[in-house]
């Protein structure tokens, strides 16, 4: 049971780091980039550390992977927050949809 609680982990994990991915490819600017990278990231980051903790089930891997998770959980909106703070001081537009298309 605990072997298929971790695939369905890491499966999920994967799949946010993929969409984060996704997201940085497809959108058109940076405001939704950055966006797509932090919380769908971060998700997926948080995921795949349940995954290990669950699967090494060892005290010290345990407390690794809640450190690395906080790690993302305070550093992830910080860094957002820079990125689009330092975007929009350079002037940079966000992408407005034309009404032709």
């Amino acid at each position: 049971m605990s072997d298929i609680l971790v695939s369905i982990l890491m499966l999920i994990g994967s799949l946010f780091s993929v969409v984060a991915a996704l997201g940085l490819v497809r959108f058109p600017d940076v405001y939704t980039r950055m966006h797509a990278a932090t919380k769908a990231g971060t998700v997926g980051v948080l995921f795949l550390m349940m995954a290990v903790a669950l699967y090494f089930d060892d005290g010290a891997v345990t407390a690794r992977a809640l450190l690395v998770s906080a790690f993302f959980l305070l550093t992830s909106p910080v860094s957002a927050h820079m990125i689009g703070d330092v975007a929009h001081k350079l002037g940079i537009k966000a992408w407005a949809q034309d009404d032709d298309e």
